[in-house]
């Protein structure tokens, strides 16, 4: 089945300069969902015809085309080359939009203290795990193995079996089902056709089982952080739907969902408890804090792109009102913002406070749970993130992949803290990593972390 493109009002984003923000893009396309074809991975979307088409052939063999609409395609850098990945980007983004949506509903949940003794749980390493970080990946895994054919879909994931199979996890294993199956009923609002029925107990078992990839230099594969920031998602704060598709060791491209990241940088400082009575106190505006957002890039084009989190009642519509994202032009320490982790089990805060210092960095860090913090540098609302972890740490490939190509695309720098890129080719792991982690706005900013890191070095205790 194929997605069409009509009746599209468009305002193409215009870019002020290197590091300036955005104008508002929109596309306002009229659409009619229709039943799908047999055997097709999408539902209809009926549109006026374009001047040409980009078609997909899904394991079923059924022509899968995203819309192509009518702006400069070569401009937006999305949709220029059989090659550049646009159907994978294409079901990669409507996945993370499922996934989020699933994601604030079992935060709700969580929120109002009902039916939490089967929403969340321990790892062995003690860190969280909830309801939501299964049902996500079996979601993921359930829609890319649909839209692109289960025979061609490897994933790297963070989330096993195991705890779901234990004899006393019957409680927390039919939360998962239940939650599966309402966000799938919910598919078609998102393009994607849902399953002829409900899926059963073992159906989804399989669906998390298979992201059971180990990675590699060679192949592609995907890697998927169904929640990272849990802790952050129980306490109901910052968290991201993280996605990334790595080909022969390189990633290729990337979505991160942020379900609460505010519109205004300011508020990410606050809990997000607090904000949720404060818009219930406050007229809603278009500046609304809670709106949530979708971050995408993919290798080579240059350019990252923001689009809404669907909401309530909402179809899903190509590109939905997607806008281009730039890093920030400051390349003053004194005038920039840096991120670091809010947690100190996983990052040294003393080292990155006497960097920052000798830096110039005089700001108040921003402390923000997840790969939140990449986003915040994508859309120029920060310049810095630092993150140096404390010995015997090894860094997941999963907690970095999408955000790195997102602000490399947007025009950032990230490289480890000796200047070198990251090696995603190793594994699950980000093996050979020098020191940590620094993402930067710009090589400015980013040279005089490095340099500061060298001299520094010596004296930590990391």
């Amino acid at each position: 089945m194929s997605l069409y493109c009509s009746s599209l009002g468009t305002k193409i984003p215009r870019i002020l300069g290197h590091g300036r923000r955005y104008d508002d893009a929109f596309f306002t396309p009229t659409h009619v969902v229709e039943p799908p074809a047999r055997g097709s991975c999408f539902t209809s979307l009926h549109y006026k015809a374009p001047t040409r088409h980009i078609g997909f052939v899904s394991k079923f063999d059924q022509t899968c085309s995203s819309p192509v609409m009518e702006y400069d395609q070569k401009k937006l850098g999305l949709f220029s080359q059989p090659e550049d990945y646009s159907k994978e980007l294409d079901v990669a983004v409507r996945a993370v939009q499922m996934a989020c949506s699933l994601c604030q509903r079992v935060q709700d949940t969580l929120i109002s203290n009902t039916r939490t003794n089967h929403q969340v749980h321990s790892k062995d390493d003690n860190s969280p795990v909830t309801v939501a970080d299964w049902s996500v990946q079996a979601i993921v895994s359930w829609i890319l193995s649909e839209c692109l054919g289960s025979e061609n879909i490897s994933i790297v994931a963070e989330e096993d079996v195991q705890t779901l199979s234990k004899d006393n996890a019957s409680g927390l294993l039919e939360a998962v089902v239940e939650t599966v199956n309402e966000c799938l009923a919910e598919a078609p609002r998102f393009g994607v056709q849902k399953p002829q029925s409900a899926l059963g107990t073992s159906e989804v078992l399989e669906m998390i089982s298979r992201c059971n990839s180990n990675g590699g230099p060679t192949g592609r594969f995907w890697v998927l952080d169904p929640v990272d920031g849990t802790l952050g998602f129980v306490r109901g704060d910052q968290y991201a739907v993280a996605l990334a598709l790595i080909e022969d060791g390189e990633v290729v491209l990337g979505v991160l969902g942020c379900p609460n990241y505010p519109m205004r940088k300011e508020w990410l400082s606050y809990h997000h408890r607090y904000h949720r009575i404060i818009s219930k106190l406050t007229p809603s505006t278009s500046e609304t804090w809670n709106k949530g957002c979708v971050l995408y890039a993919r290798r080579g084009s240059g350019k990252a792109w923001m689009q809404p989190l669907l909401h309530v009642n909402k179809q899903f519509v190509w590109p939905n009102h997607a806008k281009q994202v730039s890093v920030s032009s400051i390349d003053n320490p004194a005038l920039a913002t840096f991120c670091e982790p809010v947690e100190k089990a996983n990052s040294s805060h003393s080292f990155t406070a006497g960097l920052a210092h000798s830096v110039g960095l005089r700001k108040q860090p921003l402390r923000v749970y997840s790969m939140v913090k990449y986003a915040t540098i994508a859309r120029g609302d920060a310049e810095v993130f630092m993150k140096f972890a404390r010995a015997g740490y090894k860094e997941k490939i999963w907690d970095h992949a999408a955000g790195v190509i997102i602000i490399q695309e947007a025009g950032g720098v990230v490289t480890d803290a000796g200047g070198r890129p990251l090696d995603f080719s190793k594994g699950l792991y980000l093996e050979g990593l020098d020191r940590g982690i620094v993402a930067c706005a710009g090589a400015t900013l980013h040279g005089k972390i490095i340099d500061a890191v060298d001299a520094s070095w010596g004296s930590s205790s990391l």
